[in-house]
């Protein structure tokens, strides 16, 4: 029974140790499978092998390095006050194809999302939501409109609830200041604490005992 016990306990172990290494290079090799035929199309019609001796490989390198410049750039541009312009009138321009408009929006809304979830957060604050008792994190957008100050009696905070591990869903909820809860934690933090669902602070927590010991120890 022992025996047989060891032997459980070691395979789930095993598992646990591999499975992360599969499911890792699984996602690699679709990952490469689908950079590579998403990139051939372009070695193949700019004739990059030609300037690489003939070597695929460093002409699908040189075509990543080309994109990534190429984008880099265009977003350089899209920063400048001609290139907003110029995007404004390409996402209305996208905005009167039906079918295109739908998907081109969703995407742009999360990407924009994503990338400004920082900046759009004033901070980090404590809310009993669902229900009292229960606290969640919330993100203080701004102050609410005055008619709703007028209805709780007083100062009143848009907070943005997010979902885990998705911050990019969620709800508004409108709380007054009394039932505001200030946190001592950064906004950058808090995203990362949704995102990973609390598991960054355990590793967080992990570092620090372990700097601590080489500190005690040294």
């Amino acid at each position: 029974m022992r025996l047989w016990s060891t032997l459980r306990s070691s395979f789930v172990a095993g598992v646990a140790l591999v499975a992360p290494l599969a499911v890792t290079l699984f996602a690699l090799q679709l990952l490469v499978g689908w950079v590579t035929s998403a990139i051939n199309p372009l070695v193949q019609g700019t004739r990059l092998a030609q300037y690489t001796a003939n070597y695929e490989v460093v002409a699908q390198l040189l075509a990543i390095v080309l994109i990534a410049i190429a984008v880099a750039l265009l977003g350089y541009f899209a920063q400048r006050s001609s290139g907003e312009r110029l995007f404004a009138l390409l996402d209305r321009g996208i905005g009167v194809v039906p079918l295109v408009r739908v998907i081109y929006s969703s995407v742009r809304q999360v990407s924009t999302a994503l990338l400004e979830q920082s900046d759009r957060f004033e901070s980090v604050v404590l809310v009993e939501y669902p229900r009292d008792g229960v606290y969640a994190l919330g993100f203080i957008t701004g102050d609410s409109p005055e008619p709703v100050g007028d209805i709780t009696g007083e100062q009143t905070y848009n907070v943005y609830m997010p979902n885990s591990p998705n911050p990019t869903g969620g709800r508004l909820i409108m709380v007054p200041e009394s039932r505001v809860h200030d946190v001592d934690i950064s906004v950058r933090r808090g995203v990362r604490l949704i995102v990973t669902t609390g598991i960054e602070e355990r590793q967080e927590e992990i570092a620090t005992l372990a700097a601590e010991s080489e500190t005690s120890a040294a």
